[in-house]
């Protein structure tokens, strides 16, 4: 059975985010189409579903690891701080936003606090997310498929 670490990131990201938006259980915050994402960026993200994207981002990050804290997720999410005429450095994401995110995968069980203050994915939540990641394997298969067949169809034309 195919799992996360299958299939690659973005086809994962992407499927899991449009699961928790049909889903409808995961908590969005009223704020999220004012705040930026980190204090080195200009403006908040464009699209409007980003708060789903980030979260099945952060459950995939935590799928692949033991257990990760919030300054972890924010030092993975952050980008480049562009100082004007001086150097560009790394600047961190924002804390709160990785937290609120946190919370809410939370409180659809699927992760769950440590001891010693990280977070880790719950059982329920390792199965939800290997359900989507063979769902992502199976369609792939199916393009696939449909395109060889489609080919082979080409041929007899000719």
């Amino acid at each position: 059975m195919p799992g996360v670490r299958d299939i690659s990131p973005d086809a994962f990201i992407k499927a899991y985010a449009s699961h928790l938006k049909r889903s409808g259980k995961l908590e969005v915050p009223t704020w999220v189409d004012l705040v930026k994402t980190g204090a080195y960026k200009e403006l908040a993200p464009y699209d409007p579903d980003w708060y789903y994207v980030r979260a099945a981002a952060v459950a995939r990050h935590i799928y692949l690891r033991k257990d990760v804290g919030v300054g972890a997720l924010a030092k993975l999410h952050g980008g480049r701080n562009r100082r004007g005429n001086r150097p560009s450095h790394h600047a961190d994401a924002s804390t709160n936003v990785q937290r609120k995110i946190c919370q809410s995968l939370e409180k659809i069980g699927v992760l769950e606090q440590t001891e010693n203050g990280g977070r880790r994915i719950t059982q329920d939540g390792q199965r939800d997310l290997d359900r989507i990641a063979t769902a992502v394997v199976e369609a792939e298969r199916e393009e696939a498929e449909d395109e060889s067949e489609e080919e082979e169809e080409e041929e007899d034309d000719e």
